[in-house]
């Protein structure tokens, strides 16, 4: 016996465009939200946006130049041989205004309230890693080859960076202080 209205009623498909549209647009969605996930992790993590320092090498006496802005005070500096990671010297508290404003003399004790050791090694590594702490508690740093920069032969008043030659007030601007 076959159902009395089987064929009353005839079948009707339902438009797939809308299904087709709604999982393009999710689809879409979830694109959108990885790729902004993708961009913020990729500008937290930039290493374009790392500060330069500055160092001259003038015999055995090597200065280097943190960036400060004018409140900016670097309470502590340490040294390291880049390729064993030993800390080679570490000074704490500069006793001069220019320490003080992130121009530092290595090695040089009697410029900071407590150094250790007070001389350096007898045979300074090719390559240094230099950071400095600031009052705050932030800091930064920078590595460099010692041959690079004793090979510059530096003008008075430059500091040798990745960018070239620059002066202590360039190396300041970089962090672009308000006066």
């Amino acid at each position: 016996m076959q159902h009395r209205y089987a064929y009353q009623y005839p079948y009707r498909r339902r438009p797939v465009w809308p299904v087709v549209l709604l999982g393009t647009v999710c689809g879409l969605a979830v694109l959108a939200a990885a790729g902004l996930w993708v961009y913020g992790a990729y500008s937290m993590s930039d290493p374009a946006t790392s500060l330069l320092f500055g160092i001259r090498v003038d015999g055995s006496r090597i200065s280097v130049k943190a960036p400060t802005c004018p409140t900016d005070e670097v309470t502590m500096v340490e040294v390291y041989d880049s390729d064993s990671e030993g800390l080679l010297w570490r000074a704490h508290g500069p006793k001069t205004p220019e320490g003080i404003r992130g121009s530092l003399t290595l090695w040089k004790a009697d410029d900071f309230r407590k150094a250790a050791p007070r001389t350096p090694p007898a045979r300074l590594p090719t390559n240094l890693d230099v950071s400095v702490t600031y009052t705050d508690g932030d800091g930064t740093g920078d590595a460099f080859d010692l041959r690079k920069v004793r090979a510059a032969h530096l003008p008075e008043g430059r500091y040798w960076t990745y960018d070239g030659p620059k002066t202590a007030a360039q190396l300041d601007a970089q962090l672009g202080c308000r006066a």
